[in-house]
């Protein structure tokens, strides 16, 4: 242990002296954490800004000597700086160290930071030549299409990379078209000729062999054309790494969902689709369905927020009672199910032991529905950590109560050994 304190105070004492050396006030949040952190091997170090004390927040200055000390130590190849003031300054010290060639970092988060179009650039450009780095988190970070066209430039080039978070960015599916009564006020937030990001990202995945995750849920929507749905489509009949993809809050609607199928049915290693807070009903749910009858990979599927009702609920239920369906987690909250269409999705359930997880809240529960799902988690078909309600009783009249669970958030990441999961 007293090799492992003496190792990480040097850590610390790098902090000081880089701290001196370019004339930086000490962070006394960092100093603790360093001094507190006692571990041998490699390890990530946690340095959020919204920890539940109050915390000194990171500037770019802060990152400039954190900078320095990761190229004086291997041990720390995870950093954590998530909801911080980190800007573009602080960006271009991050991907200085990623450039070099002693770059241990496996894993970044810089989540809801304040990097721009600029920070983004820096860090796409030094990921075209680093071979370390296996997951990038950007969310939050306003930087817009520019900074989004830039990482798509870097797919087509990196091939390290695993999981890449892009939401909330304000990336752009599409150029807003002036109407007949002139410019929509829209129009004016993109450049003449948008690079349309969504759509270049989808582009980089035709070639891209080596991401397993993309997030670019809630961009900016400046068309119902739903062009980017095309490019991803085209993507998956190609791409064969990607295992995970979120598309949340993309405006997707039946149409969209369509050609997004087509791509899905030919594509042989996606096994978690995100598609929550979109417009599907069920035309879509039908198409989604025939993806499902087909496909021997999908296995996670997240459509809470849409608005399939009783007919969508039927389509899922018969492509989950198909021979050889692989799906086995299923979220359909908020859907404005009925009671045929939830029982029609219990019946599937029950037939059907792939599935395993399935969470219906916001729908509507009535009596017959909460006996069916009682009855699965009685049997024990069904878990109890593995749906969103549990069955209580008042005055002889079943009822189901909300828990507190969901479908978990991602698949693909960076364990402590910063191996593939």
């Amino acid at each position: 242990m007293a090799a492992d304190t003496n190792a990480i105070k040097t850590f610390g004492a790098f902090y000081q002296e880089f701290c001196v050396q370019l004339k930086i006030n000490i962070n006394k949040d960092v100093l603790e954490i360093l001094e507190k952190t006692f571990k041998s091997g490699t390890f990530t170090l946690h340095l959020p800004g919204n920890g539940g004390r109050r915390a000194q927040r990171l500037e770019d200055e802060d990152v400039l000597v954190l900078s320095k000390c990761l190229q004086n130590d291997g041990r720390v190849t995870g950093l954590d700086v998530s909801y911080n003031n980190i800007s573009d300054g602080g960006a271009k010290h991050l991907a200085d160290a990623l450039q070099l060639s002693s770059s241990a970092l496996k894993s970044l988060n810089l989540k809801f930071n304040n990097i721009q179009a600029d920070g983004a650039e820096f860090l796409a450009n030094s990921l075209k030549s680093n071979s370390s780095l296996l997951s990038l988190s950007l969310s939050g970070n306003q930087f817009g299409d520019r900074g989004g066209v830039s990482m798509s430039r870097m797919l087509q080039v990196n091939s390290t990379l695993r999981m890449l978070q892009l939401s909330d960015c304000n990336l752009v599916t599409a150029q807003m078209q002036p109407s007949a009564s002139g410019f929509s006020v829209m129009s004016f937030l993109l450049p003449p000729q948008a690079d349309r990001s969504v759509a270049a990202l989808g582009a980089a995945l035709n070639r891209n062999t080596a991401l397993q995750a993309l997030d670019i849920s809630r961009p900016l929507l400046f068309s119902r054309q739903e062009e980017w749905a095309v490019h991803f489509s085209q993507m998956l009949t190609v791409n064969c790494s990607l295992l995970e993809l979120h598309l949340g809050r993309m405006g997707l609607t039946d149409s969209g969902m369509e050609t997004l199928a087509e791509g899905l049915t030919q594509n042989r290693s996606l096994r978690y689709l995100d598609l929550r807070c979109n417009r599907v009903t069920r035309d879509g749910a039908r198409h989604l369905a025939e993806v499902l009858k087909q496909s021997r990979t999908l296995e996670i599927i997240d459509l809470s927020s849409n608005r399939i009702e009783d007919e969508g609920a039927a389509h899922l239920s018969e492509a989950m009672a198909t021979p050889g369906c692989s799906l086995k987690e299923l979220s359909v909250c908020r859907n404005c199910i009925r009671t045929e269409g939830l029982l029609s999705l219990a019946q599937a359930v029950k037939h059907n032991q792939s599935l395993t997880h399935i969470y219906v809240w916001g729908n509507r529960l009535d009596e017959p529905v909460c006996q069916a799902f009682s009855e699965l988690i009685s049997s024990g078909r069904l878990l109890p950590e593995h749906t969103d309600v549990s069955p209580y009783q008042v005055d002889g009249r079943l009822f189901l109560a909300q828990v507190f669970q969901g479908l978990r958030k991602q698949i693909c990441c960076v364990d402590r050994d910063h191996k593939r999961t």
